[in-house]
Order: structure tokens, then C-alpha cells, then sequence
């Protein structure tokens, strides 16, 4: 099978994964099919720790074996999140978006946590890339996704849903008819959908040359040792991009925006 077909693939297997995790996130795909638009996927965003076994250059290796390559990186202090963006040369192709928990500045409970479930993915599983939409690969109390939540959503994410995507984003630049931000997000409200406000609805400004918004991820019921009980899933993002100086769309990302839409998936 030619490398393309083999990586259109993977990217189709991400997506079966995403969507069966998040309704919602077909729903409104199918809607924006509904009015005629042609739905392309801008990024695939993907959620780790800094651990050896699990670091972003881990994830990242599936990706460069497809002619993916690193183009920039970005820091969120507050959050304790270091992240990558790669791209491919063929601009039809979704860019990808890896961000890692900083380990090392986790309070010690998160640390251990952390470690001992990473000790429990069989080690061969590692080296598969099916294992970027394995899930949950070791045991887990919802008691201890608490403990987690309360210093980290992130951490709990992760440990609550395992290695999957977190969330795809439409490419407003790729739509015909929603192609304003404001009208694209009344249009998702309007069918029920709500979307993360912090930090207002739209992220970012044309002069930042990315604008940005997203749904809340929806709970879903997740199954953990001590009880089934309902947490958050994925959402779903849209993106706008616009030209610089040089004519060419911005393909990178703005640290500030990413920022408030990781809070997409907050326990409401």
C-alpha cells in the first residue's frame, strides 16, 4: 500500500476513534454537510506527559515517518504544558498538535500517579501507532481522576481517556458559506451546542492571523473500577487563518488562544 493511502489510514482511524468518543463532533460535522460545505480537517491535537516512555517526540515519530516535520514549539506556564505543531508538505493534509504535561512540575501525588499507570502500557504497545488511539490502557479509579482533576484537568484527561485524539478543527478557510466566525458559532449555538467562553467565544484576532473557537466537550460515561460516572469527552474546534505579509496563510498557532482552548475540556 503507497505511504499516502497508508497515512490517510491512520488519519481516518483518529477520526473513527474521535467521533465514537464525541456524537456531537459528527453531528455537527454532518450539519455543516447539510448546508453543502465540504468539511477539512486543519489539525488533530494530541495529549501526553514529558515522560520517557510517553514524551512528545514519542508521539511524533509516527507522524515523521509519514514526512511530517517539526515547525514550532510552545509554552503554557500556567497550565505546565510544553507543546509541538508539525506539518506536512502536503498542505491538503491536517496539521498535528502534540502538547505534553511537564512532570517535573506536578506535585509528588501526580508524579506517582502518573507513573505507576505509564508502567502498566505493555511496552510493545509503545511502538505500534495504533497506540495514538489506544485509550485508557491500565487500570483507573475515579476517585484518584479527582485527585488529578483538582491540580491538573489535563492530568485526569489523559488518565481518565488515554492516548486518542483530544479534538479535530474545521477549517473555516475551507468553508463556502460559514465562513465568518461570529455567524459559524451562532449557527452551532442555534443547534444546541455550547461553546467554551473563557476567554470570549473567539480566541485571537486577524492581526494575530488565527481566530479560534470551540464546543465544550460533552460529558460522556466512562468506566472506572470504583463506578461508571460521567466526565468530559472531546470537543470539536474551527479555525480561520489569514494571510501574512508574505501572502500565505499563518500555519502556526497562538500560545495565548491554545491556552483557553485547552479549558474546552473543564468539568462544567
Amino acid at each position: 500500500m503507497p505511504e499516502n493511502a497508508l497515512l490517510e489510514k491512520l488519519l481516518s482511524k483518529l477520526w473513527e476513534d474521535y467521533y465514537d468518543l464525541n456524537p456531537s463532533a459528527k453531528k455537527i460535522h454532518d450539519l455543516f454537510e447539510a448546508q453543502g460545505e465540504q468539511v477539512v480537517n486543519d489539525h488533530i491535537a494530541l495529549r501526553t506527559f514529558n515522560h520517557p516512555r510517553l514524551g512528545i517526540e514519542n508521539l511524533a515519530g509516527f507522524f515523521k515517518a509519514y514526512g511530517y516535520q517539526e515547525k514550532q514549539d510552545y509554552h503554557f506556564k500556567e497550565k505546565k504544558l510544553y507543546a509541538k505543531h508539525y506539518e506536512n508538505n502536503d498542505e491538503n493534509l491536517p496539521k498535528i498538535f502534540i502538547s505534553e504535561l511537564l512532570l517535573e512540575k506536578m506535585s509528588p501525588f501526580t508524579q506517582s500517579a502518573i507513573e505507576q499507570f505509564v508502567l502498566e502500557i505493555p511496552r510493545e504497545a509503545l511502538h505500534k501507532e495504533t497506540f495514538l488511539f489506544s485509550g485508557r490502557q491500565w487500570k483507573a479509579s475515579h476517585q484518584t481522576y479527582l485527585k488529578l482533576a483538582a491540580e491538573s484537568e489535563y492530568a485526569s484527561w489523559v488518565y481518565a481517556h488515554g492516548f486518542r485524539p483530544n479534538h479535530f478543527t474545521v477549517s473555516i478557510n475551507s468553508l463556502r458559506k460559514l465562513t465568518d466566525i461570529e455567524k459559524l458559532n451562532q449557527f452551532i449555538q442555534s443547534h444546541g451546542f455550547s461553546l467554551n467562553t473563557s476567554g470570549g467565544a473567539i480566541k485571537g484576532t486577524p492581526a494575530e492571523f488565527l481566530v479560534q473557537s470551540s464546543t465544550m466537550a460533552e460529558p460522556v460515561e466512562m468506566k472506572f473500577q470504583d463506578g461508571t460516572f460521567k466526565i468530559p469527552g472531546c470537543y470539536y474546534e474551527f479555525a480561520k487563518r489569514y494571510p501574512m505579509a508574505s501572502g500565505k496563510l499563518y500555519q502556526g498557532f497562538v500560545a495565548s488562544s491554545a491556552d483557553k482552548i485547552f479549558e474546552s475540556t473543564n468539568r462544567l
